[in-house]
């Protein structure tokens, strides 16, 4: 019989503009759309970690995390 351990997921989000928005208005609802991700993660109890941000010329932005797969432990891969 196997069990897990710990698992993790390493994942790479490309939070994108909306169309037919103005570039500042559409850069800082990219950032509340991340902050609602976040938000999302905390409220379900997701252990995660964001490793990298990344803010893109044309306003849009690049987010790396490390996250909890399903309900199964991290183990050592987030601190």
């Amino acid at each position: 019989m196997r069990r897990i351990i710990s698992a993790c997921v390493e994942q790479t989000m490309h939070f994108r503009l909306k169309d037919r928005t103005e570039p500042k208005l559409a850069a800082k609802l990219t950032g509340e759309e991340f902050e609602a991700y976040k938000m999302k993660l905390d409220r379900d109890m997701v252990q995660y970690s964001v490793l990298d941000e990344q803010r893109q010329s044309d306003g849009s932005l690049i987010v790396k995390i490390k996250r909890q797969y399903n309900n199964c432990p991290c183990g050592e891969y987030i601190k």
